[in-house]
Parts: C-alpha cells; structure tokens; sequence
C-alpha cells in the first residue's frame, strides 16, 4: 500500500518499466522484437537513419520513436535512448532480440518484488545459421539487460558495450532470445564492421599490432571456441562460428596495424 497526497491508502502499482532498443534498418526483426515487449509500460526506439519500414513498424507497435542524426557507436547511443526513459526499471534488448511470455512474466515478478535487486543478469540463447548455440561460450551467455534506471548506465565502448550496475545483481532464468547470424552474407558484415570498429578502438588507446599478433589472437580464438568451450559439440555451425570467431580477431589486429602504419606516413 502507499499514502496518497491527500493521505488515502491506496493499492502501489508496480514500478514503471521502460523497454528501450536502437534500431537501424531492422524491418525484418523489429516487429518481433517490439511485440514482445508489449508489457512494458512504455517501449522507446531510438534509431539513427533507418531507410526501410522500422520507424513505420515501431510507431504502428505503439513504441515512442526517436531520431538521432549522427551515430556515436553502440554504447553512447544506448545511453541516449535511457535517458529517454521514465520508468523506475529499464530493460534493454537489441533489435535481433526478443523475449518469451515466459521471460516477460519472470521479468514482471522481479521487479514488483519487495527484495528486487538493482540489476538482472538474464541468460541469452542465441542462434547462428540457424541453430541455437549450446555451447562455443554462447550459452548461456548471461548479459545484464534489467535494472534501475538510477542504478545503471552503459559503457561509452563503441562496440562490445556493457550495462554498469551500482548495487547487487541477480540472475533470472528465463533466456532473451537472440538471432544473432541469419546467414554467411550477415556474419561477414558484421565481422567487417566489428573488427574496424575494435581496431579504431584499440589505435585510440595507442595500443599496436603486428602480423604475429594477429596471427597467434587468430589461432588462440579458434581454439578457445572450439576446443575449450566445447564449439565442436554445436555441430558444423560451431566450426563456422570458431572460424568467424577467428577470422574476426585475426582481421581486428591487421586492421590495428595497418593503422599504425598510416599514421606513421601521415607524420612523414
């Protein structure tokens, strides 16, 4: 119960929870995305130049849409769409995420708890070339995704972004589902535009790279992938995905170096 102004006890409402997402021509996965979040208070879009019919989807969905003109990569901009948040908790998916009746139902309980936490890390059962991944250190993947919108920001990193939570964290059961490859064509724009954006970061911060380098990150994450977390047990899509997962580090320290040596020929 709480005391209303006037001083009548009335029933509390469970706390205001705001889903947010960020889009960019997402018109084959946002409808499944944004209906599942139908049972939030509010669903906050925030895209930066769609082409396609993603806003047009997202506003016939009820969810709040917004535009951004520039792309400041992928933390800051989750970080613009929370401050278009006003509800007490926030969950965050991506637009190639969706949640289950199941998840929704175990979100809405822990956050009307009277013992809830600041944050839930929940578990992400993701798919590559169609097959759910069980193992390749895909699952069970926990990412933190829900928590109080005073109690947690994202990182400012451009790629690999995570939510920072101030206050104790807990563990739901029921995973966020997540399309995360379709097909080879996706797998290799995404390692392309990872692997720059890893790269520029990395160069930034003034770290270096050579050949070697690259070569022996490349082997140690195909390894890693395949053998030590057991990717051989996912069949032929885990070999792919260890190559991919390989490729990736491979091209991200190539790219590290071929950095450095343009900035040396731009001092010249």
């Amino acid at each position: 119960m709480r005391r209303t102004q006037g001083g009548d006890l009335v029933s509390a409402a469970r706390p205001g929870l705001s889903a947010v997402v960020i889009t960019r021509d997402n018109e084959a996965t946002i409808r499944r995305c944004v209906g599942s979040l139908a049972f939030a208070d509010e669903i906050i879009v925030l895209d930066s130049g769609s082409a396609d019919a993603t806003l047009e989807i997202c506003r016939a969905l009820g969810a709040h849409v917004h535009e951004s003109a520039d792309w400041p990569g992928y933390g800051p901009q989750k970080n613009r769409a929370l401050d278009l948040a006003t509800g007490d908790w926030v969950i965050s998916i991506d637009s190639d995420e969706w949640l289950t009746p199941a998840s929704a139902a175990e979100i809405a309980r822990a956050i009307a708890s009277s013992d809830a936490k600041a944050g839930y890390a929940i578990p992400r059962r993701s798919s590559f070339c169609g097959r759910v991944m069980r193992h390749s250190g895909w699952w069970p993947d926990y990412v933190v995704r829900l928590f109080r919108r005073d109690a947690g920001r994202f990182t400012d990193d451009r790629t690999h972004e995570r939510v920072v939570v101030q206050g104790a964290l807990g563990r739901l059961a029921e995973p966020i589902m997540h399309e995360a490859i379709t097909d080879l064509d996706q797998m290799l724009l995404k390692m392309n535009a990872y692997s720059s954006a890893s790269a520029q970061a990395r160069a930034v911060q003034g770290r270096r790279a050579t050949l070697a380098t690259a070569v022996l990150h490349g082997a140690w994450t195909f390894f890693r992938t395949y053998v030590l977390r057991l990717g051989f047990l996912d069949g032929r899509e885990g070999f792919m995905l260890a190559v991919a997962n390989a490729e990736g580090s491979y091209y991200r320290y190539v790219k590290l170096m071929l950095l450095a040596r343009k900035a040396v020929t731009r001092d010249e």
